[in-house]
């Protein structure tokens, strides 16, 4: 069986965001993320979340062509110094808010991975989390993450995953038996796949009676034309705030700790799941 962690004691306001980055720009993508973040967190949101890849842009073939151009390099301990950042650490600052941003993150043992890097309301930047289930072409150019990352915001525990991490329900479900109350995605879903996109984020808040923010690239060329959708979900699967396939949006909502225990006292799937749930049986026949 599964403990569940007890709810925060306080609401948390979070944004999702859906945009479009410009390959291989960080610094503009930056000044872009860092503008997303002062208008989410003027509309009261303490943790703002942006798409997958957003600082290089989510462009295999300028990934591929310009490497030193599109990473961002973090220390031993995670650090961030990069200086093309520095708009972002001051719209954290101003704002009091905690932005969660996708970035390609080059680290000192030489491995090159998709990561949700962290901005505190200090302006310190670290690589927090490391895209751990990597998808199709990604595995030319990335290394996966080893582990798993939990973030602490008020109270509040988030799991962190990138894009196809949320299309395994053990991922999901690896954050919620580390005690999370929510999950948080930054996603880069190719036009055509919004019916996935719409069930797998739903799906997971609901396996985990945990919320969920979905953040998400709009625009692009083809093959490389991304959908949007960007959503929060509450802790049954119900979209709190969901954008359109197309267009700039900041969508803001609000975890309720009160919500979040009544979804999970009247659904207590964390609690009755089975230690050896799901494991094979051998079937004997005569």
């Amino acid at each position: 069986m599964t403990q569940a962690a007890p709810p925060p004691e306080h609401p948390l306001t979070v944004a999702a965001v859906q945009a479009e980055p410009v390959p291989g720009d960080v610094a503009g993508n930056a000044a872009t993320a860092a503008r997303l973040a002062t208008r989410a967190a003027d509309a009261g949101a303490r943790i703002v979340v942006l798409p997958e890849l957003f600082l290089p842009a989510y462009h295999p073939p300028t990934l591929a062509a310009d490497p030193t151009g599109t990473d961002v390099a973090a220390a031993e301990d995670g650090r961030v110094d990069d200086p093309r950042l520095d708009p972002l650490r001051q719209a954290a600052r101003d704002g009091g808010a905690t932005v969660v941003l996708s970035a390609a993150v080059r680290h000192p043992d030489g491995r090159r991975t998709i990561s949700s890097l962290v901005v505190d309301p200090t302006g310190a930047v670290r690589s927090a989390y490391d895209k751990q289930q990597l998808w199709g072409g990604e595995r030319d150019l990335f290394d996966a993450g080893r582990r798993g990352a939990t973030l602490l915001v008020d109270g509040w525990r988030l799991g962190l995953g990138i894009c196809y991490d949320g299309c395994f329900p053990e991922h999901g479900r690896a954050a919620a038996a580390d005690g999370a109350h929510g999950y948080l995605c930054p996603s880069g879903y190719l036009a055509g796949s919004e019916h996935r996109r719409d069930l797998y984020y739903a799906a997971r808040a609901l396996d985990n009676t945990m919320y969920v923010v979905f953040a998400n690239a709009v625009g692009g060329t083809d093959p490389w034309r991304f959908n949007g959708g960007a959503a929060v979900y509450d802790p049954e699967g119900r979209p709190l705030a969901r954008g359109a396939d197309t267009g700039e949006e900041v969508l803001v909502a609000t975890f309720d700790p009160a919500a979040l225990a009544a979804t999970r006292a009247a659904h207590t799937m964390l609690t009755d799941r089975l230690p050896d749930q799901g494991l094979p049986r051998t079937v004997l026949t005569g």
